[in-house]
């Protein structure tokens, strides 16, 4: 039976004329083809979107992972000063941001974003790499995730496996969590996370309360402590600790009130993740001494946090921060899953790929065949990793320093390319309104974070064999960023190709929602279907 307000086999939203008899609220029909197309309005509030987008920095992860690795790599003591520098780039580029969330709310954020300021083409690029970057985050993730798990199960009940059997089993699990209601999703988001987060913050009080020899030391924010290190290098490392907060623009459909909760939640993100990372890194600092972290960091890699806690909180209280690390891991790799099937969702709306992925799920009003070919992408890569493993059981090659690593960076690079391009759209699409006067201020910063994001992107891309650990001489270090040009280049061509041959799909990349309000409007849309809809 159709239940009120959905659509049904005749699909009663043809347009009507204003006043005319039985015409439908306009909440009711929330794209251009129907209800089936929308995605469930109304799911998350303030601290849902908060707790799903600041799960994908993964608190445990950059701590155990990041951190030691940026100190170990670079060998500079500065690495809090790191985190308050790109906390500064981020902010500024979240001021246009979030200013753009307020006009345009689309599941596609960023190649929405892009679309509307310079154009169809350019978003139709964008679009592949934002699906291209947040897919190869998230399949790198389970590398890492793979191997932690074998490797608890090895320590803890002596069972010894291939890292890709517990990879597989978190793909399936998170293929069922993504094609589930978002507010369920934001719910396991959210208790992971704030379990990680109050284990941090337990970790942060020991380090302050029995810190190493040197005491409470301020070292680490002397800004000449970075001199003789590539900084540009250095914020490459450290720029995953903050990849989240960008996210919550794709969640904007789903939101109460998304011109308010958006603009909240970025900057809520922004400024708490760059306090608490750069507090944590101090701490950490100061716990093994500003004169020993870069040679302990490098000698014990991601088991420095571990060595750091164990005489300080027990072994116990160990045993339970690799536990949680590996749920924290689990975590970021829901958030990011999320994300991809949204950005495939809508593109399927907005024809740049086949219309079915731009349906959403009848009962959860969730994104479920977006997140079925993201479920299936994972396995296909992890499998193909797997089949070409032939080192021994424990060997982190594949899993991380392969697959968690080569992915990792390409997503990373993708996101930094996407940021800076995001930015300059901000700008032509103020202009463009001629609200230039108006938006000025924001529009500096667009044009600051512009500046920032393009150096560091061009750091990335002159040093990515330092990022992947490998060989300058290695053809890596410009294989795997080319993934994120030919995205570029796909998009580009299918952009070309619907502008040539289908006008009226061109014409609505990047609109989202609004098409079909646009069309209803003036009594263009487009005819409803004759088969009932699945």
């Amino acid at each position: 039976m159709p239940t009120p307000g959905r659509t049904t086999g005749s699909r009663d939203d043809t347009p009507r004329a204003h006043g005319s008899p039985g015409a439908q609220p306009a909440r009711e029909i929330s794209t251009y083809v129907g209800q089936e197309r929308a995605l469930r309005a109304g799911r998350l509030g303030t601290a849902g979107l908060l707790l799903s987008v600041v799960a994908a920095t993964a608190p445990l992860m950059v701590v155990a992972g990041v951190m030691p690795t940026t100190y170990a790599v670079m060998g500079i003591t500065a690495e809090p000063l790191l985190f308050v520098v790109l906390g500064v780039i981020m902010a500024l580029f979240g001021v246009g941001y979030a200013e753009m969330s307020r006009h345009v709310h689309n599941a596609g954020a960023f190649y929405a974003y892009i679309a509307r300021g310079l154009g169809g083409t350019a978003g139709a690029g964008a679009s592949f790499v934002a699906l291209a970057a947040y897919s190869a985050l998230q399949v790198g993730v389970f590398g890492l995730f793979g191997f932690e798990a074998a490797t608890l199960m090895e320590r803890y009940f002596e069972v010894g496996f291939a890292w890709w059997v517990p990879a597989l089993l978190a793909v399936a699990a998170t293929g069922v969590l993504g094609a589930r209601k978002i507010d369920l999703n934001a719910k396991v988001l959210g208790v992971l996370l704030l379990i990680e987060v109050a284990l941090v913050v337990i970790v942060d009080l020991a380090f302050l309360a029995d810190p190493g020899p040197q005491g409470l030391s301020l070292a680490a924010f002397d800004p000449a402590a970075l001199a003789g290190a590539g900084v540009g290098t250095a914020l490459c490392f450290t720029v995953a600790a903050f990849l989240g907060f960008e996210q919550a623009p794709v969640y904007a459909e789903e939101t109460h009130r998304p011109q308010t909760i958006v603009r909240r939640v970025m900057f809520l993100a922004v400024g708490g993740v760059a306090v608490f990372f750069a507090l944590t890194s101090w701490l950490m600092s100061t716990a093994a001494g500003p004169d020993r972290i870069v040679a302990n960091a490098q000698q014990q890699g991601p088991a420095l946090l571990f060595a750091l806690t164990d005489p300080r909180l027990g072994s116990a209280f160990t045993d339970v921060l690799h536990v949680l690390f590996l749920t924290g891991i689990f975590a970021c790799i829901l958030a990011f899953h999320n994300v991809v099937a949204r950005y495939a969702f809508a593109m399927g709306r907005e024809g740049l790929l086949p219309a079915a992925v731009g349906r959403a799920s009848a009962g959860t009003g969730a994104p479920a065949l977006g997140s079925f070919l993201q479920t299936a992408v994972a396995t296909v890569v992890i499998a193909a990793f797997a089949i070409g493993d032939d080192l021994p059981t424990g060997d982190p090659t594949t899993p991380v320093l392969r697959l968690f690593t080569w992915l990792g960076n390409i997503g990373a690079l993708g996101v930094i390319a996407l940021m800076a391009v995001t930015s300059v759209a901000v700008i032509a699409f103020f202009v463009r309104r001629g609200a230039t006067r108006v938006q000025a201020g924001r529009l500096v910063c667009a044009g600051l974070a512009t500046v920032g994001l393009g150096v560091v992107f061009g750091y990335a891309l002159a040093d990515f064999d330092i990022l992947l650990g490998a060989d300058p001489r290695s053809a890596l270090r410009w294989a795997l960023p080319a993934v994120v040009g030919v995205a570029a280049l796909a998009g580009v061509c299918v952009g070309l190709f619907l502008r040539a041959t289908r006008p009226e799909t061109y014409a609505r990349i990047g609109l989202g929602n609004e098409a079909f309000q646009l069309e209803k409007a003036t009594g263009d849309a487009p005819a409803a279907p004759t088969t009932p809809a699945q």
